[in-house]
């Protein structure tokens, strides 16, 4: 048999939700949020932003303390974890040593109602769609560290949940490894049409894996948006620095017209969207790969100094000292050769600068 998925995908959302432990520690803070079934939506955050809290709160392993939460057309917002049609994958795997690849996967099957053969035969479908179709009769500990998360995610979708959330999956990883997985978990997700809800605080992998983040912060949504819309255009100084790295600089914004923006920086000028910013004194946002290091002397650049030059491979790493700060570059131009104190100008590729509000 083949495992169906997208018959059974629901949707999530969140209205004016809100979590409090004790009297005011504010988890989640009035959160209102749509996720549409089929897709991929991780919750990205630094620690203790209220992004696992949320993860918990689609599961029923903890209970609102105020707002609706509905999965599909129905409302959830007090039925208990076991009443809810949602698998979840752990950061610790949670395998059974005693038992083998194959019980493991068809542990929760046995619960479900399905008969024996039915349960054998998914269980089967489970382990040949994450590549492990031969390794039924191994224990976990017989397998590597990505052997036993695609386990894992073997006996999660083996129930075909209405929603699949992923906790940290990939943290006890090697690089090269969640590399991998996160590929695999993509893939299956596509594949089947799956609804997943998938927390990190690993921006690349965020952006590798989703079709929508929500960034969280301090128990809030900072931002919700694809990949690259958070990318290219943060909202605020705490999305422009988490994801990915950016220069944050004081501009000033000399005009405004219609919803296009003047903007200075010492010789650098600019036209760039005003996304509601006035005129006055403003923050504008580049990434290091949109920073263009040359001659010292270039046209409407800034003056600058080396400072520190790093070579990594496939790019060149530069930090250059200048009137406005710091500014940290990266070039594929990895046969360029910069010494510290090398006098260089600083300009901006056209599609990159931001303008945030603080």
């Amino acid at each position: 048999m083949t495992l169906t998925g997208n018959s059974n995908a629901a949707s999530v959302s969140f209205e004016n939700v809100t979590k409090i432990y004790g009297t005011d520690v504010r988890a989640v803070n009035d959160i209102s949020v749509d996720i549409a079934a089929g897709t991929l939506v991780t919750l990205l955050g630094p620690s203790g932003c209220g992004k696992t809290t949320t993860l918990r709160l689609i599961a029923g392993l903890e209970m609102s303390t105020g707002g609706t939460i509905r999965i599909g057309d129905k409302d959830v917002t007090k039925l208990p974890a076991t009443d809810r049609d949602v698998s979840m994958v752990f950061q610790s795997y949670a395998l059974f040593p005693h038992m083998t690849v194959m019980e493991n996967v068809s542990y929760g099957l046995k619960f479900s109602g399905f008969s024996k053969n039915e349960t054998r035969e998914r269980a089967a479908a489970g382990l040949e769609l994450v590549g492990l179709a031969d390794y039924g009769t191994r224990l976990p500990s017989e397998l590597s560290g990505g052997q036993q998360q695609r386990v894992a995610v073997a006996r999660a979708l083996v129930l075909e949940p209405q929603v699949l959330l992923f906790d940290e999956p990939l943290s006890n990883l090697d690089a090269k490894l969640r590399r991998q997985v996160r590929e695999e978990i993509r893939e299956i997700q596509q594949k089947l049409g799956l609804t997943v809800v998938y927390v990190t605080h690993d921006q690349e992998e965020a952006l590798a894996v989703s079709d929508r983040i929500i960034v969280m912060n301090n128990a809030v949504v900072a931002q919700d948006g694809t990949p690259r819309e958070l990318y290219d255009a943060p909202a605020n100084r705490f999305v422009a620095d988490f994801i990915g790295e950016a220069n944050i600089l004081t501009c000033e914004v000399a005009s405004v017209i219609a919803d296009r923006a003047q903007v200075r920086l010492g010789d650098y000028v600019a036209d760039l969207p005003s996304r509601g910013i006035e005129s006055g004194s403003a923050l504008l946002a580049v990434r290091p790969n949109r920073v263009i290091v040359g001659e010292a002397g270039m046209e409407k650049s800034i003056p600058g100094e080396i400072l520190r030059f790093t070579y990594v491979g496939n790019h060149l790493e530069l930090t250059v000292s200048t009137e406005h700060g710091q500014i940290f570059a990266t070039s594929t131009d990895v046969d360029a050769e910069y010494t510290p104190g090398d006098a260089v100008g600083v300009t901006f590729a056209s599609k990159g600068p931001v303008l945030l509000r603080d």
